[in-house]
């Protein structure tokens, strides 16, 4: 069997074709030659969407046509008929397979190919099986008939382009249900916005934070500009204070928890850290932090890092920890390693500079429960 391009010039030939033949598991099955000659004017079987061929057997028969749409995608349709008097003879799964032929061998790599049937046409059924395709969908209801005004299960079969080129079949599962031992944020909101450590308090900021953070941030420009995008020109306190209440918000909707860090015994604001780049359906968090340049040296952020982990490990479930930096933030990564943080890789050009002038390459380090 062979595939022969249809032309312009065949329309009589194929109005005939599909007008005297019944298409009984399709949409319209009794076409008329009004609607045929509609579709052939708007290029519904030859443009740059569509092509139609004719199936011809091995002794120049035609048997049947087959149109492939929708070529501009990267996933085709087609539509395959048999006529009458050659059905149940094999035809249709040699057709199948010329089809996957031709469509795989487009300059344009198409992806997969696909095809759709009402759930009753065994006979179509077993020709996509026969010829590789795997049922990927049933849709209940989804095939009307407007002749019958009544509704049937339709079914969905495709072929990858990698199953395709190495010959094998890859069935779907079903049973595809992923199980989650996840914690629950939305039933567990309840989690507590302070905690202490042996030297430090540390809890949710709140507006009357902002003087302190603004103070801190003066005096730690020079430390954090090199490292900080957000430090590259000093803000305004008015910056700082809508910052702060966008910070409050996201941690009551638990978009992201900043913690602000403050020492114990004097109650000073020392530095900011937090919960971020929050994947609950682990659940999994980034830690960031900063430390105002009066207090560096004392050990404080290495011991905010590790009751913050702790406080994620036991109240928020968490399965991973990450720790991301620039290479050369040397202090960053020292805190990192102090934490017991692992460094897992470092990833080369990953993001530009904080000034944006050069390529940075970013540390990351991690600690899984």
């Amino acid at each position: 069997m062979k595939l022969i391009e249809w032309t312009m010039e065949e329309q009589e030939q194929l109005i005939e074709f599909i007008t005297t033949n019944i298409w009984p598991y399709h949409v319209n099955s009794h076409p008329a030659r009004d609607i045929v000659e509609k579709t052939i004017d708007e290029g519904g079987y030859e443009s740059d969407e569509a092509k139609t061929f004719w199936l011809v057997d091995d002794a120049d028969v035609q048997v049947g046509m087959v149109k492939i749409y929708d070529l501009q995608d990267d996933i085709p349709l087609f539509d395959l008929r048999i006529a009458e008097k050659w059905r149940g003879l094999g035809y249709g799964t040699k057709a199948l397979k010329l089809i996957s032929e031709y469509v795989f061998s487009l300059p344009n790599n198409k992806i997969r190919l696909e095809g759709h049937t009402r759930q009753d046409n065994i006979a179509m059924r077993k020709t996509f099986e026969n010829a590789g395709f795997v049922k990927e969908a049933h849709l209940r209801q989804a095939w009307y008939v407007p002749k019958e005004d009544a509704y049937y299960d339709a079914v969905t079969y495709g072929i990858t382009r990698q199953d395709y080129l190495e010959g094998k079949t890859t069935p779907v599962s079903w049973d595809d249900e992923v199980k989650i031992d996840h914690f629950d944020y939305k039933e567990n909101w309840d989690f507590p916005s302070s905690f202490e450590s042996e030297r430090l308090i540390i809890r949710m900021p709140f507006m009357e934070d902002v003087d302190a953070v603004w103070e801190a941030i003066v005096h730690s420009a020079k430390n954090l500009k090199p490292f900080m995008h957000w430090a590259q020109t000093l803000p305004k306190k008015e910056e700082t204070k809508e910052n702060l209440r966008q910070a409050i918000g996201d941690f009551i909707a638990r978009k992201d928890l900043r913690l602000h860090v403050f020492l114990k015994d004097s109650g000073e604001f020392i530095g900011s850290s937090g919960l971020h780049n929050i994947d609950w359906t682990i659940p999994k968090f980034e830690i960031g932090y900063w430390l105002d340049a009066r207090y560096e040296g004392k050990g404080y952020m290495t011991e905010a890092v590790q009751r913050i982990s702790q406080f994620a490990f036991e109240e928020l479930s968490a399965k991973r920890l990450e720790i991301r930096c620039d290479s050369d933030n040397i202090r960053s990564r020292a805190v990192a390693s102090r934490a017991r943080f692992e460094l897992e890789g470092i990833l080369k050009q990953d993001r530009r500079s904080a000034d944006g002038k050069t390529f940075r390459d970013t540390c990351i380090y991690a600690k899984i429960k």
